[in-house]
Parts: structure tokens; C-alpha cells; sequence
């Protein structure tokens, strides 16, 4: 199992609104596509934190994340929410199953 998960740093046009659509849009947009198994999207707690929000995606592996990082709903949602609001990114992923070879992931 694979945990994917993006930090954003915002555009400083983006309001607290629009960050909330942004939060929305993203559960209804990345929920459509079958590879993803989980959404989680939060802003930060605390504003001395560099990242203003982050995306969490739960996949079944390495493929199936390639697999979601095609997909039109993804990619849809990259050019309609991601570029036009975001500054800086940074995503990792991580194997979230014990004792698995990532390797195999």
C-alpha cells in the first residue's frame, strides 16, 4: 500500500475561500478515479509551517499511482486546481505495509 503525499506552498492571491475550494474540488475530483483508494486534503495548523496545504492519496502500488497520475480526472484536476494556485511543491511516497520490500511496491 502507498501513501503519496503532497506539500503546497500557495500563490499569495489565494484566499482562505478559495483554499477551501481548492480542498473540495480535490476530494470530488481525485474520488473519481478507481486506482485511488483514499483522499485526504488539510491546511496548515500553525502559520509558521512553510507548506500551506497538503494532499494525502492512498494507492495499491507504484503502478497504480502512475496509473492515477494519467488518468483525465487527474490530470484535469492539475491544470484546473494545482497550477493556477500553487507556488512550490513538494511530493513523496512511502510504503506503508511492514516488513514489504519497496522494491515490490
Amino acid at each position: 500500500m502507498i501513501a503519496f503525499i503532497s506539500l503546497y506552498k500557495l500563490r499569495p492571491e489565494v484566499t482562505p475561500e478559495k483554499l477551501e475550494d481548492m480542498m473540495s474540488r480535490t476530494r470530488v475530483s481525485l474520488l473519481r478515479i478507481p486506482e485511488v483508494l483514499a483522499v485526504k486534503t488539510g491546511k496548515r495548523v500553525n502559520p509558521s509551517d512553510s507548506f500551506e496545504w497538503f494532499v494525502y492519496l492512498e494507492v495499491e502500488s507504484m503502478d497504480k499511482l502512475a496509473i492515477c497520475q494519467d488518468d483525465p480526472h487527474y490530470i484535469k484536476y492539475r491544470e484546473e486546481v494545482l497550477k493556477p494556485n500553487v507556488a512550490e511543491q513538494e511530493a513523496e511516497a512511502f510504503e506503508m505495509e511492514p516488513r514489504k520490500d519497496v522494491k515490490f511496491s
